[in-house]
């Protein structure tokens, strides 16, 4: 699938604001398009209608990070669309896709997830949404229905954005997934633009619209976001309906991968996710006895000299 480019974006943006919106007066006359038209955000961005039209058509080059910035102000793009803006300035008219190596998340996110322990949920995310690696709670919170050793072999690594939009038990679990839906599909157009060149990627985008219309219509509006916090509604199999708060933490040395740290939100959640970490405990309790319980080959060496 083809990315998105500058002056698709441009156009999009342009839709959604209208005269009014900037100050204009349109005197009641028809208009053809629902929001500016490419001469109106010319003149309020101060460059000249040609030129806007050869850059929203691919023709006109290196956009400079003036006229972006004044593009972007009448647009009313907010820092994180802003920042998309600049990405689709930079990238070449043709670029040639690569298949990047799998992803290892970097050692002190590891650390730092290890820090947390099985209390607090936690999953640490590629820059495609690949579950790199997570803790028992999280695994637990988020897709108990998915192998917890998934995530060690790069090619059965769980896609949290194929996992939201392609299967029916993540989907029932999220009570606000409309919300999270559109969450997703902004942070993942973001992503699409600081990496334009990635293959993965791009076949991540290009299956999810062709076999999700859910994805399909969203991807259409165009929308951009960061996505570093937010709240999940869920209405888990194991403990019931649990809030929880996201807030995803990066590391300077690995931008590209996302620790996500998951809070109770109120009282009844903060029980649920306890019962959830004591059943995980209960369930490990077993297994370590069994494990205890099988004689070594120094125990039977020994056994066998008396």
């Amino acid at each position: 699938m083809e990315l998105e480019s500058l002056g698709a974006y441009l156009k999009s943006r342009r839709d959604r604001v209208t005269p009014a919106d900037v100050g204009l007066r349109t005197y009641g006359t028809a208009r053809r398009v629902p929001g500016l038209r490419r001469e109106e955000l010319a003149h309020l961005a101060g460059v000249s209608a040609g030129y806007y039209t050869r850059l929203e058509q691919g023709q006109a080059g290196t956009a400079s990070r003036q006229v972006l910035d004044a593009l972007a102000h009448v647009l009313r793009l907010d820092p994180a669309e802003t920042a998309h803006l600049r990405n689709l300035a930079r990238q070449p008219t043709t670029s040639r896709l690569v298949r990047p190596r799998p992803e290892r998340p970097h050692p002190r996110v590891l650390a730092l997830l290890a820090s947390l322990g099985d209390t607090t949920p936690a999953v640490v995310l590629g820059r495609r949404g690949d579950v790199l690696v997570w803790n028992r709670t999280g695994h637990a919170l988020v897709a108990e229905h998915v192998d917890f050793d998934a995530p060690q072999d790069p090619a059965r690594r769980p896609s949290i954005p194929r996992m939201f939009f392609l299967d029916p038990l993540t989907r029932d679990l999220h009570r606000n997934w409309e919300e999270l839906a559109r969450s997703h599909v902004a942070y993942l157009r973001l992503t699409a633009g600081r990496y334009p060149h990635d293959a993965r990627l791009a076949e991540l985008i290009g299956e999810l619209a062709m076999r999700s219309g859910d994805f399909a219509e969203l991807w259409a509006k165009g929308d951009v976001a960061e996505c570093t916090v937010g709240t999940m509604r869920l209405r888990h199999p194991t403990v019931g309906g649990v809030d929880v708060d996201y807030q995803v933490w990066l590391q300077p040395e690995g931008p590209n991968h996302r620790l996500e740290v998951y809070t109770p939100n109120d009282p009844a959640s903060a029980d649920a996710l306890r019962l959830l970490s004591a059943q995980l405990a209960d369930r490990r309790e077993p297994e370590a006895a069994r494990v205890e319980a099988v004689p070594t080959e120094a125990a039977h060496s020994g056994a066998g000299s008396r």
